[in-house]
């Protein structure tokens, strides 16, 4: 019936059809599909059905439009990493008000959006991820790797430290996704080329060099003394928000640090062994097997090779040795030269197929053929060991240690949890529960968002002193954790609005601004009497600059982007346009100093291609070709997002 739906999916009778079958859904469909993007979400993509492209977007054609939803936590835990990498890259500059922004906001919610829309167009392409893609990608990750060999325990180690998978098949299911995103934009990002004409273009632009001359005029002193009332008052009028006083707090807070608190006796005997029985089941070790295998490639004639493999296997059980059959025909390079020896194998290493036949071998077992991606395999298991638990005895200290970090924890979060409580029976003061719970009240203040320094500038603390809601009701904010073993409360115990500052007040910056204002226009209007001065195409820059009592410096063959006479000075002549035949161009810029300067370009050449070292040529080739591609990548996704349904909920932003 569906094949039915496909092949008439534009004419009337598919039409009616498909409304028929909508209406039983219309009584268990959940609300969120009918509207917008569900409450607890940031952003829904929709896309249609694999099976028709074309489907209109109207209800009831639009519920069999397939959905991806954005979470909230979803959002917010890639915001908190972009803002951690942001903070990371600009230090002490990382304006955390900036980063909140909801420009900010939507630029890394579209990043989200970008990956759902990649997916849902995989899936509309068919793309599959196959086992064996996922287990070859994970043997090469060199966290998972001992000696530059992929090693089991490090594997199932890292990922159970590693926050986001803890379990093989998790992670196993995360990699399959992240490759399934990747392979159209990869595929497109690899596709980028430029030809031949395209990079001597590039190169002469490059290596391009100009001829300069260049008049500095020297800065005139700032006289404050003549500067009037009138100035005054005026650049005051025009320039009010250069002299605000930003949003300032003053704030109290109360910190539990667990390294402050007193260290934990050492648990009893009988505590230890009460731990052990409620634990036992973590002390036993996975089960391993040792094996080896002869992997045969199936190729473009299946039969044979299983009939190979099948063979191998019948001459391994009847005494042949199977390392010698191994090193003869397997085609696994990495296990061939060591008679096809794979080492100690646990359960969510190996693809579904090759773990399923071997883990129901018993040990001795020639096993085979097992068909996975790679081929076909016979198999031998050698040895089995794990599975038993350890004695008490051998992890008694383990868990010492264990019952020390949780007791100690323990007295953290009690004292934690006082600390709280004591807030919430009086909430608008600190002082009280900080006293109640034997720790020290601090005080900060006043302070701006661009001034609050250790702790204080902590995003969550930062966002909570000025927030409106603790600002009105004086209250105490909720426990944020700094770090582990650090949490911190704080409430607003003053708060002064932005606001103008008075002329009174800031009078002398005023007029120091009003002074250097006057002496840069007074720069500005020797330059322009230079620039009059050699308009008529008579006079060179070098005479002009003689007359009025000032000296032309040459600046022959200046290379692009070097920091000569300034990073945006160099900038600035580069833009300018190549002189006529016979007559120099003129311009000004302003020096990284405050300086001004007049310039004549008189010559332009461009680089010499030939004097480019192949390497260097080959290199930039490259990193053209690559930015091509990710164009090309770009370009994909943004048509997918024209043909797919985005919906965005700001409200939870």
């Amino acid at each position: 019936m569906l094949q039915k739906l496909r092949d008439k999916s534009s004419g009337w009778i598919a039409t009616t059809i498909i409304v028929l079958l909508m209406i039983p859904f219309l009584f268990v469909i959940d609300s969120s599909y009918l509207g917008g993007v569900g409450a607890n979400n940031v952003a829904r993509v929709q896309a249609p059905p694999t099976w028709w492209k074309g489907a209109p977007s109207f209800w009831p054609v639009s519920l069999l439009w397939r959905n991806a939803e954005i979470t909230s936590d979803d959002f917010r835990t890639r915001f908190e990493q972009a803002r951690m990498s942001a903070r990371e890259q600009a230090g002490d500059e990382f304006d955390p008000r900036q980063f909140e922004s909801l420009e900010n906001k939507r630029l890394i919610l579209d990043q989200l959006v970008d990956e759902q829309v990649v997916r849902l167009a995989a899936d509309e392409a068919g793309i599959v991820i196959g086992d064996a893609a996922v287990a070859q990608y994970i043997q090469q990750i060199p966290a998972f790797q001992r000696d530059g060999k992929f090693d089991p325990d490090q594997y199932r180690l890292a990922i159970a430290q590693g926050g986001v998978a803890r379990t093989p098949a998790a992670f196993d299911a995360m990699v399959r996704d992240s490759l399934k995103q990747a392979v159209i934009p990869s595929a497109l990002a690899g596709s980028g080329f430029v030809t031949a004409g395209e990079a001597d273009r590039l190169f002469k632009l490059l290596g391009q060099t100009r001829d300069v001359q260049l008049v500095v005029i020297d800065a005139v002193p700032a006289d404050v003394s003549k500067v009037t009332d009138a100035q005054i008052t005026q650049w005051y009028a025009e320039h009010g928000q250069d002299f605000r006083q930003p949003e300032q707090v003053s704030v109290e807070y109360v910190e539990v640090l667990a390294s402050q608190l007193p260290a934990p006796t050492a648990a009893d005997e009988a505590t230890l062994r009460a731990r052990y029985e409620a634990e036992k089941a973590r002390f036993v070790a996975p089960e391993q097997r040792r094996a080896a295998h002869i992997l045969i490639e199936a190729g473009s004639d299946k039969a044979a090779a299983r009939a190979k493999a099948a063979a191998l296997a019948e001459q391994a059980r009847g005494g042949a040795d199977f390392a010698q059959l191994a090193r003869e025909n397997s085609a696994d390079p990495g296990s061939r030269d060591s008679g096809g020896e794979l080492g100690w194998v646990e359960r969510g290493v190996m693809v579904g197929a090759f773990e399923d036949a071997l883990f129901a071998m018993q040990a001795g077992e020639i096993a085979g053929p097992v068909e996975t991606d790679f081929g076909f395999h016979v198999l031998k298991l050698e040895e089995v060991k794990g599975g038993q638990g350890k004695p008490f005895e051998e992890v008694r200290d383990q868990l010492a240690a264990e019952q020390l970090r949780a007791d100690a924890e323990g007295a953290f979060n009690a004292l934690t949890t006082k600390l709280v409580d004591e807030v919430y029976r009086n909430p608008t003061a600190l002082a009280p529960a900080a006293a109640a719970a034997g720790l020290e009240m601090k005080t900060a203040g006043p302070y701006s968002r661009d001034q609050a320094v250790g702790i204080l500038a902590h995003p969550q603390l930062l966002r909570q002193a000025f927030s409106e809601v603790l600002i009105a009701d004086g209250t105490v904010g909720e426990p944020v954790e700094i770090a582990p073993g650090h949490t911190v409360m704080l409430r607003v115990s003053a708060h002064q609005a932005e606001a103008a500052q008075p002329l009174e007040q800031v009078r002398d910056q005023v007029a120091a601004a009003v002074a250097a204002d006057v002496a840069d226009k007074a720069m500005l209007a020797k330059a322009d009497a230079l620039l009059a001065a050699v308009a008529d195409g008579k006079t060179s820059l070098s005479d002009a600059a003689g007359k009025a009592g000032l000296s032309a410096q040459a600046l022959d063959q200046l290379p692009r982007g070097v920091p000569v006479p300034g990073t945006q000075a160099n900038a600035t002549i580069f833009r300018a346009q190549p002189p006529a035949e016979g007559k120099p161009g003129h311009g000004k810029l302003k020096l990284d100093d405050g300086r001004h300067a007049v310039f004549a370009l008189t010559a332009v050449i461009a680089g010499d291609v030939q004097q480019v070292p192949e390497a260097q040529r080959q290199m930039l080739v490259q990193q053209l070709s690559q930015i091509d591609g990710n164009n090309a990548a770009e370009a994909f996704v943004r048509g997918i997002r024209e043909r797919f349904k985005v919906q965005v909920n700001e409200d939870q932003l």
